[in-house]
């Protein structure tokens, strides 16, 4: 409403200002110098809008480019892994060198049910519990996915708030310009025209905050849930490979079994 009751206020001294004469003499300055002299001229309202908004881009462009950075690593290495994983014909190999494959959160998956399948057989056989197996799977890549997804909270909140903070600024610069319109008593285009571009500049920057967040927040999630579902994949697969190499070699006895040293159970990524 504010905003609306601004343009038809401009409007109506438009008409008032074209009768007055123009200096040609008075040259206007340049875009960038005169975006530059409204960011100067600006109060300390629209000031404190444009730190506050500086500090969100350069935190949500921190995390964009973490994210991408570790989610490249993420996915060579899960490539990696996988065809080393197809290429070998025993879990024990894959298990000594999975370490390697790290920070592919496909390595968490082979690890939680390797680990599993270790307890319930030591290593050979059918799997006495094969629930409990793909259970250990879904926690691996629950978990795995959590630690991936973190900080992507705070770049949703940014890519909300950036044009309502930016908007904020406005509505305040807009304020401003129609007190001092009112206290100098120069009802003009001219008098209240830069305080309304000045207040405009708060808007323009939320939402050059705003929109590199959205975009990068859709495609960051849409790559985590590619990740999820590489994950379901890959446990599944593991779990049919334990099943077919269980059918041809020969369950390990039940007193070697008890005998095996408990493993503590990995939750590093």
């Amino acid at each position: 409403m504010t905003i609306s009751a601004a343009i038809l206020s401009l409007t109506l001294h438009w008409f008032q200002d074209a009768a007055t004469p123009v200096d040609p003499s008075a040259a206007a300055p340049s875009g960038n110098s005169a975006l530059l002299e409204m960011v100067h001229n600006s109060g300390p309202v629209a000031l404190g809008v444009l730190i506050l908004l500086l500090l969100c881009s350069i935190f949500s462009w921190s995390i964009m480019l973490s994210k991408w950075s570790s989610f490249g690593k993420a996915e060579t290495q899960g490539k990696r892994f996988l065809r080393a994983f197809r290429k070998s014909g025993r879990l024990s190999e894959i298990a000594t060198v999975s370490d390697q494959f790290k920070p592919s959160p496909l390595v968490a998956v082979f690890n939680e049910i390797h680990d599993e399948y270790q307890r319930q057989t030591g290593g050979r056989g059918l799997p006495r519990n094969p629930i409990a197996l793909d259970r250990a799977a879904q926690t691996a890549s629950s978990e795995a996915l959590t630690v991936m997804e973190s900080r992507m909270t705070w770049l949703a909140t940014i890519a909300a708030i950036a044009p309502f903070i930016g908007l904020l600024g406005t509505v305040m610069g807009i304020i401003d310009a129609f007190h001092g319109l009112g206290t100098s008593g120069a009802a003009t285009l001219r008098a209240v025209a830069p305080g309304i571009s000045e207040a405009l500049i708060t808007t323009a920057a939320g939402l050059v905050v705003a929109i590199p967040a959205v975009v990068g927040y859709n495609q960051l999630t849409a790559r985590l849930r590619d990740f999820g579902a590489r994950m379901d994949d890959f446990g599944r697969e593991l779990l049919n490979a334990i099943e077919n190499a269980a059918m041809i070699t020969p369950a390990a006895p039940q007193e070697e079994i008890r005998r095996q040293p408990e493993e503590p159970r990995r939750r590093d990524y």
